[in-house]
């Protein structure tokens, strides 16, 4: 619901209160709250947040926009239990004094404008996160973003993570281990080697993973086991079969460009890229060079189609294929023996799907009949 909605500004001209689920919440939680906001890797960080607490035996709830109300997890909140929530730029738009003790920004690239006016307007969303944080609170963000650093907030004690460089205070890396630094004391916290999600944007989700969970108090022995017993969240990056050779991805929620961009990039090349749903106003001209370099066709979905078509022409051959069973049925006809069939959309759902989990599940049934009915493709490699 906007918050720009002609009957919630008639209740503001009134003087009614137009407050967000997680600002009623936040009310009535018991217990500290890491929140995690950011253009991409939300779900996947928020879980191995959760993850590593619970591998720390510290009592840890999970919600928000991850897919549980905070409001659900009022009652079982107590003084002891670290809340770790999921919040998006809808759910800050309308807090009052929504405050978490940790606030992690991950990363702020366009995303939403056909919701947002404009980009800015998208990242003061993402910055109220930090609007009612106070001086023994911790802020926690992307030193390698630049428009995550120009925007850092001034109240909270600030913390940083950056897979390029050594940061002042927070976590980096170094000679394979993740590390932290702070007030001059640096130690590991868990070895690079042993992530076992793909991607170097998930490198990034780890660090601010490690270093959340460590400033909430899990000790670096069960941060190291937390990292190295996680698992990847549904729909991101998921492998979901080798069919004759041929791997297929479903990385449904990859909604926006930069998520497909990122989701691409994670793999060497040889690539079926699905791409397309409803279109969220960004341009598609980000993805050209990665599909040239690493994709052998894009296969295009849904209503956003023909402005992908257009914003590629000439970087990758851009087939229209209407719908996502169709996509699956050309990929597993075409792909060779090595070849990765990759669901990407850099599209939200709504056009065809309930929303992103719906896609990711369709695909991953679609994949299972093709496990059970294997269909002519799936060739042997041309030398």
């Amino acid at each position: 619901m906007p918050s720009k909605l002609p009957l919630l500004q008639l209740a503001r001209s009134r003087g009614i209160p137009v407050w967000s689920e997680i600002e009623l919440a936040w009310r009535f939680l018991r217990g500290k709250l890491v929140a995690v906001t950011g253009s991409n890797g939300k779900t996947t960080t928020t879980a191995l947040i959760a993850h590593i607490l619970k591998t720390a035996s510290i009592p840890t709830l999970v919600g928000g926009n991850i897919g549980t109300p905070l409001l659900s997890l009022v009652e079982t909140s107590t003084d002891s239990t670290v809340t770790v929530a999921e919040v998006s730029s809808f759910q800050l738009e309308t807090i009052d004094a929504f405050r978490p003790e940790i606030g992690v920004l991950l990363n702020l690239t366009p995303d939403h404008l056909d919701r947002h006016a404009s980009f800015a307007e998208y990242a003061a969303a993402k910055m109220r996160m930090f609007d009612n944080q106070i001086e023994r609170d911790v802020a926690l963000l992307n030193a390698d973003d630049p428009e995550v650093a120009r925007r850092m907030p001034s109240r909270p004690r600030m913390y940083w993570f950056s897979r390029e460089k050594r940061v002042a205070q927070g976590a980096f890396l170094r000679d394979g281990q993740i590390c932290f630094r702070d007030h001059g004391n640096e130690f590991a916290l868990a070895r690079r080697g042993e992530i076992p999600l793909r991607g170097e944007h998930n490198v990034e989700n780890v660090l601010a993973a490690c270093a959340a969970a460590y400033l909430a108090g899990a000790e670096p022995a069960a941060i190291a086991a937390g990292v190295k017993s996680f698992r990847a969240v549904e729909h991101r990056l998921e492998f979901v079969a080798e069919i004759s050779g041929v791997s297929y991805y479903n990385d449904s929620k990859a909604t926006n460009v930069d998520a497909a961009l990122k989701a691409i990039e994670a793999f060497p090349g040889s690539l079926f890229v699905i791409l397309g749903g409803k279109d969220k106003g960004s341009p598609y001209t980000p993805l050209r060079d990665p599909l040239r370099a690493r994709a052998k066709v894009a296969l295009l979905i849904g209503a956003a189609a023909d402005k992908i078509a257009a914003d590629l022409s000439g970087a990758v051959p851009c087939i229209p294929v209407g719908t996502l069973e169709r996509a699956v049925e050309f990929a597993a006809e075409t792909a060779h023996a090595g070849d990765v069939v990759l669901l990407a959309p850099a599209c939200s759902s709504f056009d065809q799907f309930e929303n992103y989990e719906h896609r990711g599940r369709v695909f991953k049934e679609l994949v299972a009949k093709l496990e059970k009915q294997p269909v002519a493709g799936a060739l042997p490699r041309k030398g």
